[in-house]
């Protein structure tokens, strides 16, 4: 049997720096606090505040554990080698192997947070999808985002809300705003931040030649309560219209769909998911304080790239990532230089190891 001594110190070394990354002390002293004020009967008399509260505990608590896992997991590990070592068995190298490679695998993933930097990094993530250059291949263009991001967000185990679709002119859609919830989802998704480009033989085209097309996607930190947002009715334009959306799913057929701009801005937000026109102007409403309260940040902070990266034209020479589907199949990030052949993975929302590599090229950047 084989020696796994280095592997299971190398597996040790990495739970070391994990319990630093994560501050595995300072959670478990503010775990019982937050135990203490969660277990509060009135907690939910300030809904804003206890959302807060169950949040970080949620968050808390599940760090500890995947931890604390791990370092059982090792545990386990150092004692299957030691019994297998001293009874001369080699009958267990398979299941130690196994084990060291699923824990290899876990550990990779857990490394992950600590290139989570932003301030906003745990929150969830507004996103809108834009067709840019390119006519009609651009708006089914933009469809097949819409899809990959919201197959990406399954995979994880994300929950998504799509607020608004407006169908094209020609084909696919002009634009999507949707809402990915879940822990980091804006740390992951800001990455996707920009212009995508896509190179293919143009279904939409009769002599079948090569077209390029462009698409947008636009991330924002998801905030729950905006309270320094004060909005004046006055400066608010508000339309309703027919729900819309490609085989009448999930689509009411009355002028339900609200369409809200805030003149002072030209912000336009627009909500048809709801089941009401009062519920629609409410989600509407929200997302408006969230877009305003991004405009107050890049206000204080003068860069734009702060905190969602540079807007430029959604066209040539614009883009961050480019998928080449003929006369050869990659995809390439520019930033990173990230790439692969596998289009059709990605295309089915296979975006992670984008995600990663843009993050090291971030930290290696700072």
């Amino acid at each position: 049997m084989r020696d796994f001594s280095d592997d299971i110190s190398a597996l040790r070394k990495r739970l070391d720096e994990a319990a630093g990354y994560l501050k595995v002390e300072e959670l478990r002293a503010r775990r019982p606090q937050l135990e203490t004020e969660a277990s509060r009967p009135d907690l939910w008399d300030d809904p804003t505040q206890a959302r807060k509260v169950t949040g970080e505990l949620s968050s808390v608590v599940d760090d500890l554990e995947r931890y604390d896992t791990l370092a059982a997991r090792i545990d386990d590990l150092e004692t299957l080698f030691e019994l297998g070592r001293e009874e001369d068995d080699d009958s267990v190298e398979g299941e130690l192997d196994a084990a060291l490679t699923s824990l290899q695998r876990d550990f990779g993933e857990l490394e992950l947070r600590s290139l989570f930097t932003g301030e906003y990094d745990d929150r969830d993530a507004l996103c809108e999808v834009q067709s840019g250059e390119g006519g009609a291949d651009a708006q089914d263009w933009a469809n097949m985002l819409l899809r990959m991001y919201l197959r990406w967000a399954e995979r994880r185990g994300f929950d998504t809300e799509l607020d608004d679709v407006q169908p094209g002119s020609e084909a696919g859609i002009s634009s999507a705003a949707f809402l990915v919830k879940g822990r980091h989802a804006y740390g992951l998704l800001r990455s996707e931040h920009g212009v995508h480009r896509l190179v293919r033989m143009s279904p939409f085209n009769a002599q079948g030649k090569r077209q390029t097309a462009f698409a947008a996607l636009k991330v924002t930190p998801f905030l729950d309560d905006v309270p320094d947002i004060v909005i004046d009715d006055k400066d608010l334009r508000i339309d309703t219209y027919r729900s819309s959306g490609a085989g009448g799913q999930h689509v009411n057929v009355t002028d339900s769909a609200v369409r809200i701009t805030h003149l002072p801005t030209g912000v336009v937000t627009s909500c048809q998911n709801e089941r009401s026109q009062h519920q629609n102007k409410d989600r509407a409403m929200q997302i408006l304080k969230v877009k305003l309260a991004e405009l107050q940040r890049q206000e204080r902070e003068a860069q734009l790239s702060d905190i969602r990266g540079e807007q430029q034209a959604v066209g040539f020479g614009s883009q961050i990532r480019s998928y080449v589907l003929q006369p050869y199949q990659m995809v390439k990030d520019l930033r990173s230089e990230h790439e692969t052949g596998n289009v059709d993975g990605v295309l089915d929302g296979d975006l992670d190891p984008f995600m990663e590599a843009w993050l090291r090229w971030v930290r290696a950047g700072q």
